[in-house]
């Protein structure tokens, strides 16, 4: 799941002291524990940070209410490595895309 992209991305978005070296679970435990901080001292500064991340709203409502028995952190921490993992994807995607372009049709 996690590579160097993600780990730099999670650094810079949430502001943790993540490395390459962790294993999955201690990197998801590290972001769970950012976003507890959160969700206790600044609930706006966490909306905000969903926003930036561009976490779904609506998935985020329907986890929430669909498992009202699970920790909030945990759905939270969740989805936000899901959508930095989608990001990196996706400028992967795009760069090897944007190489098979011909320089006269680039900008």
């Amino acid at each position: 799941m996690h590579d160097q992209q993600l780990v730099t991305l999670l650094n810079k978005e949430l502001a943790i002291q993540a490395t390459d070296t962790m294993s999955e679970e201690e990197i998801v435990k590290i972001v769970k524990q950012k976003v507890n901080e959160l969700l206790q001292t600044d609930f706006n500064a966490l909306l905000t940070l969903l926003y930036r991340i561009d976490v779904s709203e609506e998935k985020l409502k329907w986890l929430l209410e669909t498992n009202q028995d699970k920790d909030a952190a945990d759905i939270i921490s969740g989805l936000i490595i899901e959508r930095q993992v989608q990001k990196i994807k996706s400028r992967k995607a795009f760069k090897t895309n944007s190489n098979n372009i011909s320089e006269e049709d680039k900008w």
